[in-house]
């Protein structure tokens, strides 16, 4: 039926609508809504494609849509997220660049970056089973996940975690994960061709250590699961290089 063709616009059209509810959460001080908004729609942009595959409903249309949808959900939001963190750790006057004026806007080159990103994966053929950069909901969920990290991390790295919040640090975190978005970085996707565990061990063990370190932490880890894929992204193709 013609009307399951519609289906993967409709999951990334919900992508975007979480992407709104989360700009509303970030806009209104709650940042831990918003992430819970990101991770869903991280969920609605991963099964948008799934369903495009599944239907074959794969189309031009489909594809921009889900870069626009992607822009907002997971280019403006983290944008805005860092913002206000940014900001908040500005009463840190102990930090010299807190007292930098207008250094919360500093934060919006994750958007900027994030459009640089979503525009060379929509005209590059090389990223059709793996990435070229860091992609951007991978960004979005280390970023929105921070305020998750510092509410619930556990009480022996909390205080640790705090303090390290300062703009200095945040800056430099924004910085850094804009330059991976564009870096020519190969990263791995976690789409099987097939289950053999020779082409996907990094896969296994990747989703292997995530998942321990959701029981340990549960939201609290998703940083560090980010930070894991990148750690096996660059072993991956060290790996690889060199066999």
């Amino acid at each position: 039926m013609k009307i399951f063709k519609h289906i993967p616009n409709i999951l990334t059209c919900s992508n975007l609508f979480c992407g709104c509810l989360a700009l509303v959460q970030a806009f209104e001080g709650d940042l831990i809504w918003a992430a819970y908004w990101v991770g869903i729609a991280a969920v609605f942009d991963f099964l948008d494609g799934f369903a495009a595959r599944l239907l074959k409903a794969a189309s031009p249309i489909g594809k921009d849509l889900d870069s626009l949808a992607d822009m907002v959900t997971f280019g403006v939001v983290p944008g805005v997220v860092m913002y206000l963190l940014i900001q908040i750790s500005t009463t840190n006057t102990a930090d010299p660049l807190s007292n930098v004026p207008y250094i919360q806007y500093s934060a919006f080159v994750i958007p900027v970056f994030s459009a640089l990103r979503l525009a060379r994966f929509n005209n590059d053929s090389r990223q059709t089973h793996s990435f070229i950069g860091l992609p951007t909901p991978a960004n979005a969920l280390f970023f929105c996940a921070l305020p998750l990290l510092a509410a619930s991390a556990p009480s022996a790295i909390k205080m640790y975690i705090m303090t390290s919040m300062s703009v200095s640090v945040l800056l430099f975190l924004c910085v850094l994960f804009s330059f991976l978005l564009i870096a020519p970085l190969p990263m791995f996707s976690l789409k099987f061709k097939n289950f053999l565990w020779k082409e996907n061990a990094t896969r296994y063990l990747f989703l292997f250590f995530s998942i321990i370190l959701l029981l340990m932490w549960q939201q609290a880890a998703i940083s560090f699961i980010i930070l894991l894929y990148i750690v096996f992204s660059v072993a991956h193709n060290f790996i690889t290089k060199n066999q």
